[in-house]
């Protein structure tokens, strides 16, 4: 299990910021000098070079909205320009796109760090600028949730590009299109011009995350552990929407889990508490009250957070599954660091780089709220796993890598990822997202440290 070192401190943390914003900034430059975006948005390394994985382009606000992270860190205009020029230039059929369930990860990611930089003054812009942004959000919102499955009255689901039966665990943390949609004011509108609350449509679709995607080791099957988390539902649509059973697309089973899976789910559960931490108790009054909800929240991101301690390796890194096949090869891997380039299953470090930030929010969270205790474990734990991936073997130095943060793994059942020769298993590469969520983080901490704005995707 994690070792979590209760010694750590953000100040410590500065040497290795300072190195990785320069690294970052190297790679950023590198990919817009040599990669064609006429092939798609760059997806995964191979080889240390980013290639495309024509999907669904999910990963294309992550690229332009790195170049905005670094420009939050270091004040470099050149990364504005990147990230703002591209934005206006090539997202907007993200806004409007309605066959995915991606939109925060897309739109938040550009439009929406944008915005949070014209609010917080650290770049010019007139009232026009903003409203752009903030029209943009406002539509992605909107579009998001109208990829809509009903289960009743009030309560229901954001469905997956598989189909309407189909609830996918990552959406949690897209969950931020239709929260910031409806902090700015806008509602989804319907056939006879009915009227839809986004709040409460985000809240219907964490609500139904909570309770089918996440399991509490209450007995609910015979593989219920606290904690565990299945990355895909499904739901009988010609049954008013009734549960069916766990499934998975990028994890080994659905009774195992998916780590990238369990790190969205604690980093999306953790930061919409901060959000609904915001509204006013009218607004939350229909969905339940205050206190429900937020026991709701808090209850599904305790428990994902417990099971990520309980079953990563000392450094903090998970391996891609925690029911992984070849894991029974490698021994006793909980109680030592984690090996990337082992002959067995590969590390996922675009995981850590997520629950990374998830655990700092939590423990942010449960701070603020008079929980000291149980607030500073997650807080140290969440300082461990980045002080691991903030140095080798995890942080690309090497000018020639494309890629940030190394041993990242895409989709292994469909054998997707790169395998350097003379290797078993993937290892060595990076993906969009996992870069992306180790800037993020670091982003985060480095407010910590300078005692600036508390870092939130609503501002």
């Amino acid at each position: 299990m994690l070792t979590i070192d209760p010694t750590l401190a953000p100040a410590d943390f500065r040497p290795a910021l300072d190195r990785l914003w320069q690294l970052s900034g190297e790679k950023i430059r590198r990919i817009e000098k040599i990669f064609d975006p006429a092939r798609g948005a760059p997806v995964f390394t191979a080889g240390g070079v980013y290639t495309t994985r024509g999907w669904t382009e999910w990963t294309q606000g992550f690229q332009y909205g790195s170049a905005l992270l670094q420009f939050d860190a270091t004040g470099d205009p050149a990364f504005l320009k990147i990230g703002r020029d591209h934005t206006v230039a090539r997202m907007a059929p993200h806004l409007s796109h309605t066959g995915v369930h991606d939109h925060g990860f897309n739109n938040v990611s550009t439009y929406g760090n944008l915005r949070r930089l014209v609010r917080e003054h650290r770049i010019p812009a007139d009232r026009w600028e903003l409203n752009y942004y903030e029209l943009a959000l406002k539509i992605s919102g909107a579009v998001q949730a109208a990829r809509w499955t009903p289960r009743g009255p009030d309560a229901g689901f954001i469905h997956s590009f598989n189909g309407p039966q189909s609830l996918f665990v990552d959406t949690v943390r897209s969950c931020r299109a239709p929260a910031l949609s409806h902090a700015l004011g806008h509602t989804l509108c319907g056939e006879g011009d009915r009227r839809v609350n986004l709040l409460a449509r985000a809240a219907a679709h964490l609500r139904t995350t909570a309770e089918f995607s996440v399991y509490y080791g209450e007995g609910r099957d015979h593989y219920d552990v606290r904690g565990r988390v299945a990355h895909e539902c499904i739901f009988n649509v010609k049954d008013h929407g009734a549960y069916r059973c766990p499934n998975s697309q990028q994890g080994y089973s659905p009774f195992t889990t998916w780590t990238r899976g369990l790190a969205w789910a604690l980093l999306g559960f953790a930061e919409q508490l901060e959000f609904f931490a915001t509204c006013a108790d009218d607004e939350l009054r229909p969905i339940g009250g205050r206190r429900a909800f937020e026991g709701i929240l808090l209850k599904a991101a305790l428990a994902t957070g417990d099971f990520y301690l309980a079953h990563t390796p000392t450094d903090g890194v998970p391996y891609w599954d925690t029911g992984a096949p070849g894991l029974a090869r490698l021994g006793d891997y909980l109680d030592r660091p984690a090996d990337p380039f082992n002959e067995h299953e590969p590390v996922d470090s675009s995981a850590a780089a997520i629950a990374a930030q998830g655990l700092l929010r939590l423990g942010h969270f449960l701070r603020e709220r008079g929980k000291k205790s149980s607030g500073q474990r997650y807080w140290q734990a969440g300082l461990t796993v980045l002080r691991t991936l903030l140095g080798e073997p995890y942080l690309s130095v090497k000018k020639s890598h494309q890629g940030l943060l190394l041993h990242s793994i895409y989709h292994r059942p469909n054998g997707w990822d790169f395998i350097p020769p003379g290797a078993k298993i993937p290892c060595g590469e990076s993906s969009m997202w996992g870069d992306y969520h180790l800037r993020e983080a670091a982003l985060y901490l480095e407010r910590v440290i300078s005692r600036g704005p508390y870092l939130t995707f609503f501002g």
